[in-house]
């Protein structure tokens, strides 16, 4: 693998500022309890980069090295990363009288299928660069098996716990990929609290969402690869599903970044945290006014992967949402369901929930006017809908009967 220069400065608490966190040496949360971002020397960078050679190059996610904090190219753990497709609907913009283009982002497409991928291989990638040899993280699924399936590429250890009714799939792949998975009676929140209170016992580095400073900076790629895919712009509004957070802050990021870089202007895209009715915090938290979302009681929704009821990004988020001119809004369970199957039935495209949700919010939105019918939307979908439940609704023919084909055009 070819050797790229490295041009992270240091790293800063996201909440303070405060900017004396060295680069190259383990860190987890910040002084004040908040995650840290890395930060980059972008006037040192500008000029010297070119984002259509960068764009040209093969690997997926990791083409953008430069840009992420990896130092030694022996450290990258890679599993055959590819650029994930951005797909244009036009029959669902023919259907809703829309003018504006809708696409959807397909991360399913990623390894272990959910774009899960892109901040884990940067997470895991980092703690073998900082000799770690075991990581624990809580999951709702997509991240477990991500973690899972990096760890046992780089050689560490991985200890997994999931809320007890997290998908048989998501526990299964994680056992197959070498993770070491448990079933807790709880919510994530609940998962988390087994992996801080069991650091010392274990000796385990804990990777939870936005716990350590790395996975942000493998969501952002997000941000990076679709703007080049659009020509180096950016659209009118993103819909992002929104539990944790992180992809929504680590675009956000990028987009500032390249900005630096000379690579796009001040526009911005409207950022759109969606939410279930179920478990929405940083929906209530945006209504109110508020910086910071309280724990969310009773959290339940079909979209496991936004039920988070608290969120240690949360004001990140919301700062996101706000500088941006967006909203964040909460869908029911019955209209992600059913805009799973419009996607689907009219598009093609088999979708996870939470990217359902996505649909469902832009459709709101549509309706009350929060967005505009010629806007260029993105949907962020977050993972493969294979690995969802899905309705068993084929018809059956008994093959010893006289078969009626007029019937089946009904």
């Amino acid at each position: 693998m070819p050797v790229y220069s490295n041009y992270v400065s240091h790293l800063e608490c996201g909440l303070t500022g405060e900017s004396d966190y060295k680069p190259a040496t383990l860190h987890g949360l910040s002084r004040a309890g908040r995650p840290l971002l890395v930060r980059y020397d972008l006037a040192a960078m500008r000029g010297k980069l070119d984002r259509d050679e960068i764009w040209a190059r093969p690997g997926g996610f990791w083409k953008w090295r430069e840009l992420l904090p990896v130092r030694n190219s022996e450290n990258v753990i890679a599993l055959g990363e590819d650029d994930t497709p951005l797909i244009a609907c036009a029959a669902l913009a023919s259907n809703l009288g829309v003018s504006g283009e809708i696409l959807i982002k397909d991360e399913g497409r990623l390894p272990t299928g959910s774009f899960k991928a892109r901040g884990l291989a940067l997470a895991v990638s980092m703690a073998k660069e900082l000799g770690l040899k075991r990581l624990a993280m809580p999951t709702n699924g997509n991240a477990g098996s991500a973690m899972a399936a990096y760890a046992t590429r780089a050689g560490m250890e991985s200890y997994i716990f999931c809320p007890d009714d997290t998908p048989d799939v998501n526990v299964q792949e994680i056992a197959l990929q070498g993770g070491k998975v448990w079933r807790v009676n709880g919510l994530i929140n609940d998962c988390g609290k087994i992996v801080g209170e069991g650091k010392d016992a274990m000796g385990w580095f804990d990777l939870s969402t936005l716990k350590e400073p790395y996975r942000i900076e493998g969501k952002k790629t997000m941000g990076l690869e679709l703007v080049a895919q659009l020509g180096w712009d950016v659209p009118d509004v993103i819909f992002y599903p929104t539990g944790g957070g992180t992809g929504l802050i680590g675009m956000w990021k990028a987009f500032a970044e390249m900005e630096a870089l000379g690579w796009i202007g001040a526009k911005r895209p409207r950022m759109v945290a969606v939410q279930a009715t179920g478990c929405a915090p940083i929906v209530k938290a945006y209504e109110d006014g508020e910086r910071h979302a309280a724990l969310w009681q009773d959290a339940h929704t079909c979209a496991s992967g936004i039920r988070v009821p608290v969120a240690v990004g949360d004001f990140l988020i919301l700062d996101a949402v706000r500088d941006s001119g967006g909203f964040a809004i909460a869908v029911d369970d019955d209209k992600i369901e059913a805009a799973r199957m419009e996607i689907g039935a009219r598009e093609g495209v088999l979708v996870c929930p939470e990217g359902a949700a996505t649909y469902a919010a832009y459709k709101q939105a549509l309706s009350d006017g929060r967005v505009g019918a010629g806007d260029r939307v993105v949907l962020f979908n977050c993972g493969n809908g294979l690995k969802y439940d899905m309705p068993d609704i084929a018809a059956s023919l008994n093959r010893h009967e006289p078969i009626n084909y007029n019937d089946l055009k009904k």
